[in-house]
């Protein structure tokens, strides 16, 4: 995500808490946190997929996702 859209987040959330959003702003606040929610899971899976866990015996394998 840019920083510009990050930046747009923030100005969003802030003017919520002051004056209020209209129509236009809140579905452009929350397609834009949708994308960013989306983008933070994906770099989080992909972060999670590199982590190995040493094993009793010292072996190292992938951490594993509960069932």
């Amino acid at each position: 995500m840019e920083h510009e859209q990050i930046a747009r987040i923030n100005e969003l959330a802030r003017k919520s808490r002051t004056l209020g959003l209209n129509e236009f702003e809140v579905e452009e606040q929350q397609r834009l946190r949708a994308q960013y929610l989306r983008e933070f899971r994906a770099s989080m899976e992909q972060t999670l997929q590199s982590v190995m866990v040493e094993q009793d015996d010292g072996t190292y394998a992938p951490l594993q996702k509960k069932q």
